[in-house]
């Protein structure tokens, strides 16, 4: 019997047991995938701490992890795999070798996600770009533009950070610099109407890793309102309930190309459960366990 979970704080809209039921069933593995809600520290220290040792004594196979707790388990775990110790951030835990290991794949999903995205019959980009130099935008400097700043890093992307907070942004890429995350050089401006039309005209892609317009609040957009988007170039929210945000809206009525992160969703999981299992899961499950969201 595997029994998986997942900690973090909320959790009552997450989408990972849907996901994870669905692959463990595609596979005929008996086993369970939970909630553990958390609340934030002082007062969940104690079962913050007991999910640790659930995982060391064989209780619980595997553990993802969400916000606000990526960053927060690095000092319980044993060891990093060179990806999570580059982004600073761990979303996925598993046992090995009597070592608790600490993994991020939120960038591999990312960056799966988004080369299907560019590469379906509608978009068909990459190989047009590919004597260009790519420039992407990505909105907000928070915990998941951690992982997605690195993807397209290494994916060969100039990227720029625009944030509300700079120094936020300037201490992200100040500390993943200091461990040699980053390959190119990465600029950060305002997240604001002048910053962005100065850097737009030059962008290929924009990202929103902030949490504007989720639900509830969907009206809310990281998008300066006046400002126009990069003429043909392509949006895709890290966003995915609802599944058609303000951003997307807006892109779309703009005519550009774009995508939610269902996809990445999707692909994140997926790569956990691999960890924890050591079989391949089934993306097509476990797309269909949530294509009605």
């Amino acid at each position: 019997m595997i029994h998986l979970g997942i900690i973090g704080y909320p959790l009552a809209h997450s989408l990972s047991p849907r996901l994870h039921t669905a692959a463990l069933q595609e596979l005929k593995l008996e086993g369970d995938y939970q909630l553990f809600p958390i609340p934030p520290f002082p007062e969940g220290t104690q079962s913050f701490q007991g999910f640790f040792n659930k995982i060391r004594n064989g209780e619980l196979h595997g553990l993802n992890v969400t916000i606000p707790y990526k960053q927060s388990v690095i000092p319980f775990l044993d060891e990093l795999t060179p990806v999570a110790r580059a982004i600073g951030a761990v979303n996925t835990i598993f046992h090995r070798q009597n070592s608790l290991v600490g993994d991020n794949t939120d960038a591999p999903g990312f960056s799966a996600d988004l080369e299907r995205f560019l590469l379906s019959e509608e978009n068909k980009k990459l190989e047009e770009w590919s004597h260009n130099p790519l420039r992407a935008l990505v909105l907000g400097a928070g915990g998941s533009a951690r992982a997605v700043v690195y993807a397209l890093d290494k994916s060969g992307w100039k990227v720029t950070i625009a944030a509300r907070r700079r120094e936020q942004a300037e201490e992200l890429i100040n500390t993943m610099k200091f461990i040699g995350a980053f390959n190119q050089k990465i600029a950060v401006v305002n997240l604001n109407t002048s910053s962005i039309n100065n850097v737009g005209s030059e962008i290929q892609l924009v990202v929103n890793t902030t949490p504007l317009g989720m639900t509830p609040n969907v009206e809310a957009s990281p998008w300066p309102s006046e400002s126009a988007f990069p003429k043909r170039a392509f949006v895709y929210d890290l966003v995915y309930n609802p599944p058609e945000t303000a951003l997307i809206r807006t892109a779309k009525m703009a005519g550009l190309s774009t995508t939610n992160g269902l996809g990445m969703l999707i692909e994140q999981a997926a790569l956990s459960f691999e960890q924890w299992t050591g079989q391949p899961a089934t993306r097509q499950a476990m797309r269909e366990a949530v294509a009605e969201i």
